[in-house]
């Protein structure tokens, strides 16, 4: 056997060597050239004598094995081995070995080695010699087992650059997705929060071992630890930042309220009905989040009860009933049988009407009885004011005392008004027309519209949603079953009369009519038609002239006015007023904390919910970092029932509202906005 046959050996036995622990091969970004020249030049003169006119090493089949396979490399342990770092069993070729070796470690790897064939080089080649003899050369020859042989109907090219975007896209993903966000998903899927996360529990293990080994590798090693973990674990999981549940990772990792990227998660993979279990957040959320209250010593501040009429001082009372049994006015129990008769709103349409702020500050601080007349469009304006179980306890909240404060359902606007702004309908216009069917317990398919005809004939429909003054922004062609459906018009009116009905376009199933409000200049009317619609039926609601700035209603249903009770009092009529303060937020003279709201607290008023304790919008910079679980404990910290609550209506005064006050027997129209 020559000196190059046994040099050759050792070469082979280095890679089979490699091999036994290693699946997969890689190549370093170098010159092919490069590496030629550096095993050409590294013989020592004496073993690398001209033979003929090249010298002896200098042959095209070995020139062919190095540029082809001289920067095949392994990755062990994150670090680079090289075929050549082997010991070449004497001085002649282990210089070359050395320089080989050295040169490929100093280069970056460049892509995965793909090759379909399982021989690389030429063992042997015969030369006629000029006696008539033949000498046999030697060259660079290795055989590779089957694994790391392509069997692939692509190219080598096109294999290669596959398996490169895959390290590239696992890279990134170990550089920019933050394993807390992996541990939150991975929390959510624990807690069957997250819709179709099962399925990828697996996958997210072991991303998220690989980012926290990634991290604690040093710079000059985390290229290689991606090379070599996106051959082990697959294109799936390699790319997995590119699936639906890397979005959800990428938003989390970027600061997404965790909501936010739910819903954004959800819209990709879940049907339009899926409903989550439960509010969205995680054992280690919760723990951060109790951290932080602790922290803050607001522990004791969490309990919360409703608020009673001692809680208050004086400082902070815009007005207050001093006996809480005096009737109103001067006529006795006369007067208080009266106020206890139903009143149509209407018929208070002449009472003065005073903007809130010339009320507070030129009628209440002189008056002695204050009376609201609770009308059914109030429902939504229910209020409480809630106050801190623990006397003493810091506050939780923007402004400078423990206090706050709860509408009816969380909100103070009609049901009807909220599923239309959940369908992307505009509910602030100055004058709008929504309809509603298929209430929650009554099925009705049927396909109704709302219709509206403007001042100069244009017809405003689900034929030309848009018209000249307005348009029809929410449209209802199928109601789902149990969903109420709504439809809507707004418009921005001109001088004129606006005509407005509901047709039935398609009679499915179904024997119930429809619900209607036009809300004008801030005021909401409401309808009730309960009787079901034949089949291209129209039914007029009611005209709205607008002349001026001002509304005149003409209808052609009647508006509302059958008496309910809410929290215990009914409505369409007066009830007596305890006391009127500001909300929380303006009390001892602060100001620019949110919104001002007036309460008027109702005697009697009591609310027939457990309010939240507290909602997010309320509390110190400091908690919102934890918003999503502080929601939640929100939610669950409900507040016990208590008949000496301070319970009323309220009005924001940024928003359009109005109410009616009797003060000392002589009405108002108090308007908001």
């Amino acid at each position: 056997m020559s000196d190059f046959s046994r040099f050759n050996e050792r070469l082979s036995t280095n890679l089979s060597r490699i091999l036994e622990s290693e699946d997969n091969l890689f190549v370093v970004d170098v010159d092919s050239d490069e590496l030629w020249d550096a095993y050409l030049e590294s013989f020592a003169p004496e073993h690398n004598q001209i033979y003929r006119t090249r010298r002896e090493n200098d042959c095209s089949c070995c020139r062919h094995f190095i540029k082809e396979f001289g920067n095949v490399v392994a990755i062990i342990d994150n670090e680079v081995v090289s075929v050549w770092s082997f010991d070449a069993g004497g001085d002649k070729y282990q210089p070359s070995v050395d320089a080989l070796n050295t040169l490929v470690l100093s280069k970056p790897v460049r892509d995965v080695y793909v090759t379909k064939q399982p021989k690389h080089g030429t063992h042997h080649s015969n030369e006629l010699k000029d006696d008539g003899g033949v000498r046999q050369w030697d060259h660079f020859y290795v055989e590779l087992p089957r694994k790391v042989v392509s069997r692939s109907s692509e190219s080598e090219a096109s294999v290669m650059g596959d398996k490169r975007a895959s390290k590239d896209v696992l890279k990134r993903s170990l550089s920019e997705l933050d394993p807390e966000a992996t541990n939150v998903v991975l929390e959510m899927i624990a807690e069957n929060t997250l819709y179709k996360g099962a399925e990828w529990s697996g996958q997210l293990e072991k991303l998220l071992d690989m980012q926290l080994v990634y991290l604690s590798l040093p710079g000059n090693q985390r290229d290689n630890f991606c090379w070599r973990k996106s051959m082990e674990i697959g294109p799936a999981l390699s790319r997995i930042r590119n699936h639906s549940i890397g979005v959800l990772l990428q938003d989390i990792s970027a600061g997404v309220d965790i909501l936010d990227a739910v819903k954004r998660y959800e819209r990709i993979v879940a049907p339009s009905n899926y409903k989550r279990p439960k509010e969205i957040f995680t054992e280690s959320m919760v723990r951060k989040a109790q951290a932080t209250v602790e922290e803050l010593g607001l522990t004791e501040s969490l309990p919360r009860r409703f608020a009673i009429l001692p809680d208050v001082t004086v400082n902070n009372v815009l007005f207050a009933d001093r006996d809480a049994v005096k009737v109103m006015g001067s006529g006795g129990i006369f007067e208080q049988l009266a106020s206890e008769a139903t009143q149509k709103p209407k018929s208070f349409d002449r009472a003065p009407v005073i903007g809130i702020n010339e009320f507070l500050s030129d009628v209440l601080p002189s008056s002695s009885n204050i009376a609201v007349l609770l009308e059914n469009g109030h429902a939504g304006n229910m209020v409480s004011l809630i106050a801190p179980e623990n006397e003493g306890s810091p506050t939780m909240f923007k402004w400078n005392n423990a206090f706050s404060w709860a509408y009816a359902g969380n909100m103070t606007d009609s049901a009807m008004k909220q599923r239309v702004a959940s369908k992307g309908g505009k509910i602030d216009a100055p004058l709008r027309f929504s309809i509603q069917w298929n209430d929650e317990g009554v099925h009705n398919m049927s396909d109704y519209d709302a219709h509206c005809k403007e001042p100069n004939g244009n017809h405003i429909y689900y034929g030309a949603k848009r018209g000249i003054t307005g348009s029809l922004d929410v449209d209802i062609t199928g109601p789902k079953r149990g969903v109420p459906a709504v439809e809507n018009i707004a418009i921005a009116p001109k001088n004129g009369t606006y005509s407005f009905w509901v047709h039935n376009y398609a009679q499915r199933s179904g024997d119930s009519g429809f619900r209607a409000e036009i809300e004008m200049g801030g005021e909401i009317h409401e309808y009730d038609y309960p009787t079901k619609l034949r089949r291209n039926e129209n039914v007029k609601v009611a005209d709205v002239e607008y002349i001026n700035g001002e509304f005149i209603l003409h209808e052609h249903l009647k508006s509302s006015t059958s008496q309910k009770e809410v929290w215990g009092l009914k409505t369409q009529q007066f009830h007596r007023v305890s006391l009127v303060t500001y909300s929380p937020n303006y009390w001892d003279e602060q100001s620019g904390i949110g919104h001002r709201h007036v309460f008027f607290m109702l005697a009697g008023a009591v609310s027939d919910v457990s309010p939240n304790g507290f909602y997010n919008e309320y509390l110190k910079e400091d908690l919102m970092v934890h918003k999503r679980v502080l929601a939640a404990l929100g939610s669950r910290m409900k507040v016990a029932d208590d008949s000496e609550q301070l319970s009323g209506v309220g009005f924001s005064t940024t928003r359009n509202g109005s109410v009616v006050v009797r003060v000392d027997g002589k009405p108002f129209k108090v308007v908001f906005n």
